[in-house]
């Protein structure tokens, strides 16, 4: 496995093995990770890996500075999971001292994440599409717990005609249901109890969909419930939108909807989300 630290060297890496798969992430490595890279290696003979905390993505108030890093053990993982290539770039090499430009998609941004992160998603665009750009992949795998994300790359990538196959990979949770994240680690144990809020208050909505309820505010409802009910447990949203477009969905639902949620703990903030679908 190579470490890469330029792009130069990322790129002389690439027309050298051929055709790739990316997965980019912003490192402190977990399961969900390692299944993407394992994932990756059925959509094209070469697999790389991004490890790069992005500062673009962060607000002024979040936790750019103490996100957890550990890149030595990124590095073993990424091993570990057969990824060909490293990419390790310092902030320095992705943002240039000049560096002006930043890539925006409207609308599928403005809600759910988006309302209460502004300036996130130019953040994760811009940083997508130098990775792919620099990489050359033909195809990248997002996991699906950061559900809007998923949706918003894929916008970027159709609308801007970009040569990339953009991939969702299922949602990995620890053994009692809690969507793996590299934020957990910062739950304290009690917290980290309360957070089964999420993956349960979506159980719940799911039983409720599934005997027939098809009035989205009932749902939102019956994922709430759960989710108020719990210490500490603060909503940011709980939202059923459009799958595709994440546009409002009225009663009775018709089409597959995503059940959407962020909540706070503390400083610590976790998503988590839950596609419904007739049929």
């Amino acid at each position: 496995m190579q470490v890469l630290e330029t792009v130069e060297a990322m790129r002389a890496f690439a027309a050298a093995h051929g055709p790739s798969a990316l997965v980019p992430t912003m490192g402190f490595l977990h399961d969900g990770h390692l299944a993407l890279m394992r994932a990756a290696r059925a959509h094209a003979p070469v697999v790389v890996a991004s490890v790069f905390v992005n500062p673009t993505q962060f607000g002024p108030n979040e936790d750019f500075e103490r996100y957890p890093r550990d890149t030595a053990g990124d590095l073993e993982k990424c091993r570990s999971a057969g990824c060909d290539a490293v990419f390790l770039p310092p902030v320095s090499a992705m943002y240039p001292p000049g560096h002006r430009t930043r890539v925006s998609v409207s609308e599928i941004t403005g809600p759910l994440c988006g309302a209460s992160r502004p300036g996130h998603f130019d953040g994760v665009t811009t940083v997508v599409l130098k990775l792919l750009n620099i990489v050359g992949c033909r195809a990248a795998l997002f996991g699906e717990k950061d559900y809007q994300q998923l949706a918003v790359i894929r916008r970027m990538a159709l609308d801007l005609d970009l040569p990339v196959q953009i991939i969702g990979h299922p949602i990995v949770r620890e053994a009692d249901g809690l969507a793996m994240s590299s934020r957990n680690v910062y739950l304290s144990p009690p917290d980290r109890a309360g957070a089964l809020c999420l993956s349960r208050g979506l159980e719940a909505a799911t039983r409720a969909f599934d005997a027939g309820e098809r009035d989205p505010r009932a749902l939102e409802a019956t994922a709430r419930a759960l989710i108020d009910a719990t210490p500490r447990a603060e909503v940011d949203y709980v939202e059923v939108r459009d799958a595709l477009d994440l546009t409002v969905v009225e009663a009775p639902l018709t089409r597959p909807v995503v059940l959407a949620l962020a909540v706070r703990f503390g400083a610590t903030r976790l998503i988590d989300n839950r596609v419904l679908a007739s049929g």
